[in-house]
């Protein structure tokens, strides 16, 4: 098969726009991660650039504390990735609550937990099987308090260690890895995984606990009544020390407006610790786009592999195409990172067994919005962003969430594409088994050249089976 112009398929500017950036070689790691976190923002139910901005609040109490500077690098990077195993526990959350998990997950940082509490009640009456008669209503809110302390377990044990193991396979240190692990525990032992107490959990786990809730507060009531909720858990949650401490950030009118600024990514990329900084070369650069393709297949377990097979689809049609070297590896990283953007759908949308209301289906069709939101951000990434968000378009302007034609979407964009609904037709779903083989081709099939490329379709009838590549 011929070379194909994998730029001949747009408008000049397009064709431009598909040339910037496509090699990343110096890109700083800290660019790279505290983009990616903002994914790991929308699947905790939070604001995009909390934990950014958790990172700003970590350093700065970082250095009211005394940390040495060789440490604050293992901090930093702990900070960025503190919910990098939220994904996890998605499905599993749902499946005991019955309801939107990332709202669950939301609430539950503004919510005392580690005690019983009429607090505690009204969130488990705003979030237990909502929708659904009164009777499973209250059994279902009996059975949660019943097994609280199990569940709780279970839910933050899981987060934790595979928030842990994520960064682990990035290739940060164990002092990070330990961040992560504990970053739930409390000062007085009634948190998790583990309910080690006071000095036995990490510094960085302790100034990580309090930045997080102190960060989520401020947002809602200002950095005042936030520090009053750190001054009453001062002995239960936090460490009574870091209280202190922490009121002087509390006083820093500068941070708190760096904080609402829009520059604040910026901000965080360049409190990397000097002489600390990070470059992602390619060898590493892959690992994260492996590590966060991880993060988004797992929330699912209808997707549990979807983003490699993905990649597996994407390159094998590359390769058939004679993409050049880039090219392919940009194909790749998109491929691996196309439905980071699905970490903003809740699980209650994802595991449907029925039909989507209308209200579901917007939900789901803003997902490729939120990848090109967030990849966009990172540096040398803006071909690799525009296609990795295209991957539910189509040539006749039938597809989401741009609603491109043929015309505007390169061929790279037109390879995800395909690839994507390839591995969505192989793989079992809530509302069906998976598909064999001829039928998945043959469905394929009857939407090219009409949506589908149909050289990119040609390349796609050689791949082997799953087993066969394996």
């Amino acid at each position: 098969m011929a070379p194909v112009d994998t730029e001949a398929t747009g408008s000049p500017e397009r064709a431009a726009q598909n040339r910037a950036g496509s090699s990343p070689t110096y890109l700083r790691m800290s660019d790279l991660i505290s983009a990616l976190s903002y994914a790991l923002d929308l699947t905790e139910g939070q604001p995009m650039g909390h934990s950014v901005k958790c990172c700003v609040l970590g350093m700065q109490l970082a250095d009211i504390c005394g940390i040495p500077a060789n440490d604050r690098g293992d901090l930093y990077y702990a900070l960025l990735l503190k919910d990098a195993g939220c994904s996890s526990n998605a499905a599993r959350m749902y499946e005991i609550l019955g309801g939107d998990e990332r709202r669950a997950k939301s609430e539950a940082k503004l919510t005392d937990w580690s005690s019983v509490t009429f607090e505690g009640l009204e969130y488990l009456l705003r979030n237990v099987m909502p929708g659904r008669s009164r009777l499973d209503r209250l059994l279902a809110i009996a059975s949660v308090a019943i097994n609280r302390d199990q569940q709780a377990a279970e839910l933050v044990g899981t987060r934790c260690d595979r928030g842990a193991q994520i960064a682990r396979k990035i290739g940060f240190s164990e002092k990070t890895y330990s961040a992560i692990h504990s970053l739930d525990e409390h000062w007085d032992g009634k948190g998790f995984p583990a309910a080690r107490t006071g000095p036995d959990i990490p510094i960085f786990s302790r100034i990580m606990n309090l930045c997080q809730t102190f960060e989520v507060f401020a947002a809602l009531n200002g950095p005042h009544d936030a520090y009053q909720v750190l001054q009453d858990r001062a002995g239960t949650w936090f460490d009574p020390e870091l209280v202190r401490a922490a009121k002087e950030l509390k006083r820093d009118v500068t941070l708190w407006e760096k904080l609402e600024d829009r520059s604040v990514r910026q901000a965080v990329i360049d409190l990397e610790p000097v002489g600390l900084i990070l470059y992602a070369e390619d060898a590493r650069l892959d690992s994260v786009c492996e590590a966060f393709a991880d993060v988004i297949d797992v929330k699912s377990p209808y997707t549990h592999a979807h983003s490699r097979g993905v990649t597996r689809a994407a390159v094998h049609i590359a390769t058939q195409l004679n993409f050049d070297g880039a090219t392919k590896q940009m194909v790749q990283r998109a491929a691996l990172l196309h439905d980071i953007g699905k970490l903003s759908v809740p699980n209650n949308i994802l595991d449907k067994p029925g039909k989507l209301t209308a209200q579901e289906w917007d939900v789901v069709q803003l997902h490729p919005y939120y990848t090109q939101q967030i990849l966009e951000k990172i540096a040398g990434f803006e071909q690799l962003a525009y296609v990795a968000s295209s991957h539910h378009e189509k040539l006749d302007g039938s597809g989401y969430f741009r609603k491109l034609n043929g015309e505007q979407m390169s061929m790279p964009a037109r390879v995800i594409a395909v690839a994507d609904i390839y591995d969505a037709l192989s793989a079992k779903r809530p509302y069906r088994d998976a598909l064999p083989r001829e039928e998945v081709l043959r469905i394929i099939g009857k939407d090219v050249p009409r949506a589908l490329d149909p050289q990119c379709f040609e390349a796609l009838q050689s791949i082997p089976e799953p087993s066969a590549a394996a």
